[in-house]
């Protein structure tokens, strides 16, 4: 069965996370935006692993299911489906190792409860997992990784977000330059990482020691309208076994759903106090100096890619999974209303759009262009169309700040044929 997974968001217990991430809003959101399965995040934190025992129940195949009586279902008809959740964390690690700070953050998958409370029980003894959903640790990555092997034999230890500069393994600012530099021994037991918002699977494939890591992606969302910004596409049976198989072997990994990785954090290197952005080539004639300010700059992904790459851009392994580039659809509607993406009449365009159309990924990927503008205006049909073809304007993010990404021209809204949509009654 063909699925969409978001296995990395952070629940309400996390710091700088909306409290609106309860189950049974992540089980709403998660019909809205196309997904199928979707990680509870933050099992290590006692109170929300409580409450993830009171509102789950076990669905027999090492996944969950929100209990009958919170399925309070106001979500359009055209967008009802099953959504089943797995047991996810995320851990950050801050140690020393070859007379350099490191600070790796890495996510956890575990198939039942016991599993998640036992990893608790024994990082709770490491340092305190009380105070955040993604608790601080002064601990080895690759002790991590033995600490949770040996309290749960079925979990699935998977790098995160491996590019960001401060929080990663490959990290520019506290990472490694291979994998097995971080784990050493314990290497062969890491079957994928993930590849972050700033970077996508067309940019790790530079990188040989690679051809063997499934390449996933996730939201990392910490409010609910963010689940599933990045995804995964599967084609297993909907279960913890068949899930963690294909992301060892690759078999029934059918790839992943990215942002366009300019518009992420970290993807150019810059001084965001100085509003400077610069490619690799020109952080290197500035010798990594701020041009304004004279300070060190942070390295983004894309430099950080270049750095370690054995292969030029455009190299794809045989038999690689595919990824699709998209812009999330509240996106797409701010840019034709000329709207706040937060603003009110952009929620309500996207819930009608959705109420027509089905859920925002399959708008995003496969309705047929004339039904777009059927349910919409031409103007909404050829902003989804430029998307799909990566026909589109960015700006990078760098050092902290997302990109900014842009469909039309003022030129090109005034020429194209037909109106914006104007109001969301009109959807």
């Amino acid at each position: 069965m063909r699925f969409i997974a978001d296995l990395h968001i952070h629940s309400k217990y996390s710091r700088a996370t909306s409290k609106e991430m309860s189950p049974e809003s992540i089980w709403k959101w998660a019909q809205l935006k196309g997904i199928r399965v979707i990680g509870t995040g933050d099992f290590t934190h006692p109170q929300w692993l409580k409450e993830l025992q009171e509102k789950l129940e076990p669905a027999g195949n090492g996944l969950f299911i929100l209990t009958d009586k919170l399925r309070i279902n106001d979500v359009p008809d055209s967008c009802k489906s099953d959504v089943s959740f797995m047991l996810s964390a995320e851990i950050s690690c801050i140690y020393k190792k070859n007379d350099k700070t490191r600070k790796v953050h890495s996510l956890l998958f575990v198939p039942d409860f016991a599993d998640a409370a036992r990893i608790s029980i024994a990082l709770s003894k490491i340092g305190n997992i009380n105070s955040d959903g993604r608790p601080i640790l002064g601990l080895d990555a690759k002790e991590l990784l033995k600490i949770v092997m040996d309290a749960a034999p079925d979990v699935m230890y998977v790098p995160a977000h491996a590019w960001t500069p401060h929080f990663s393994v490959f990290g520019a600012v506290s990472g490694f330059d291979s994998l097995e530099e971080c784990f050493d021994e314990l290497t062969p037991h890491i079957h994928a990482i993930e590849t972050g918002l700033s970077s996508d699977p067309a940019m790790n494939r530079r990188l040989s020691a690679l051809d063997n890591i499934t390449l996933i992606s996730n939201s990392d969302a910490h409010s609910p309208a963010k689940i599933g910004r990045e995804a995964n596409i599967f084609d297993t049976e909907i279960s913890y076994r068949s899930m963690i198989d294909a992301l060892k072997t690759q078999k029934g990994f059918e790839g992943t759903i990215e942002f366009f990785p300019e518009e992420g954090k970290y993807h150019y290197d810059g001084h965001r106090a100085c509003g400077v952005s610069l490619t690799p080539k020109e952080t290197i004639s500035h010798n990594y100096l701020c041009p304004v300010c004279r300070r060190k700059v942070t390295v983004g992904v894309m430099h950080r890619v270049d750095k370690l790459a054995d292969r030029e851009d455009g190299f794809k392994p045989e038999g690689a999974p595919g990824f699709h580039s998209i812009i999330p659809l509240p996106e797409i509607i701010s840019e034709t209303l000329k709207v706040g993406v937060n603003s009110k009449a952009v929620s309500n365009a996207y819930l009608n759009l959705l109420a027509k159309l089905g859920n925002e990924f399959n708008i995003l990927m496969n309705v047929p262009l004339d039904d777009i503008e059927k349910a919409s205006s031409p103007l909404f049909r050829e902003a989804v169309s430029r998307m799909r073809k990566g026909e589109i304007h960015i700006a990078p993010g760098y050092d902290g700040e997302f990109g900014k990404i842009r469909i039309f021209e003022e030129a090109e809204r005034k020429e194209s044929k037909g109106r914006a949509i104007i109001s969301a009654q009109e959807l």
